[in-house]
């Protein structure tokens, strides 16, 4: 039997498919969370993922927020990282952002293939192979 791809779904790419913003990566946002919620591949969040959504989203009623946020872990399991791992994100430099270290550490703590991310500038020095949307969908054919 084929081990499911596992993957780490950012911040980024759960707001957009949430919110249904426009952006560039809208529709590879929702075609992985479909593939997520179908179980053909594995999708993970990070535990600060859920208030990092909260706080982006204060402008929006908060039954709305609680909706969005069930919803998404109805479709993802939401993760952490281990006590050694967030104590190595405090002291990596290479990160320009310690939120983007944090989601790196949980992919990586979760047993991750790929972490999902429409800014993968940001994760240029990850230990999990980061993708965008587009790039993901691609690989997987």
């Amino acid at each position: 039997m084929n081990k499911l791809i596992s993957v780490l779904i950012d911040t980024n790419v759960v707001y957009t498919y949430l919110t249904e913003r426009e952006d560039v990566y809208l529709n590879e946002s929702r075609q992985i969370i479909y593939l997520c919620a179908s179980e053909r591949i594995k999708g993970y969040i990070a535990f600060h993922t859920l208030s990092n959504i909260w706080f982006i989203a204060r402008k929006v009623p908060s039954e709305i927020r609680r909706s969005w946020l069930f919803r998404i872990c109805q479709i993802l399991t939401v993760v952490g990282a281990s006590h050694a791992s967030v104590l190595e994100a405090i002291h990596n430099n290479n990160f320009p952002d310690f939120e983007d270290c944090l989601q790196d550490k949980c992919a990586k703590d979760a047993g991750c293939n790929y972490l999902i991310t429409t800014n993968i500038k940001d994760f240029s020095n990850s230990e999990v192979h980061a993708l965008t949307p587009h790039q993901f969908l691609e690989l997987l054919g």
